[in-house]
């Protein structure tokens, strides 16, 4: 896969009124120049905003392509949800979801304490379960 060469494309269709122009004129044709897969090359022509986000293109990025394309804000957010049921996680790039399930949840497997709290002081689960069972040990004085 070649996310660079996606994202920098996007990145030029964004900024410059030629690459537009070109795109306009015949999508396929405007990606010659980079160096893209099949399925890259589908999307962009498509244009296919869920596998474009599964793929790890950059949400910042990905939104004024789906702009050009007039694809209205709550429509594009529900392409990149209705992207990531059908062609699962997000590969690679920034968003990539490696499933991470949490800071209480890593403290669990590390055997810690998570010293997490809820947005209202109040610790975190495994600290609450640790508590509960007398457990002291890992916790920060």
């Amino acid at each position: 896969m070649s996310l660079y060469y996606v994202q920098k494309f996007l990145y030029q269709l964004n900024r410059d009124e030629r690459v537009q122009r070109e795109y306009a004129a015949d999508r396929r044709a405007a990606l010659g120049d980079y160096e893209l897969t099949d399925t890259e090359v589908e999307a962009l022509v498509a244009p296919d905003i869920g596998l474009l986000f599964h793929l790890g293109v950059n949400g910042q990025i990905l939104m004024h392509f789906a702009a050009l394309h007039q694809i209205p804000w709550g429509d594009y957010l529900q392409l990149m949800r209705d992207g990531i049921a059908e062609h699962g996680p997000v590969r690679e790039g920034v968003y990539a979801m490696t499933g991470y399930e949490g800071v209480d949840a890593h403290a669990a497997a590390l055997g810690q304490t998570s010293n997490a709290t809820d947005g209202g002081g109040n610790l975190g689960a495994v600290a609450d379960d640790r508590a509960a069972a007398g457990d002291r040990e890992g916790e920060r004085p």
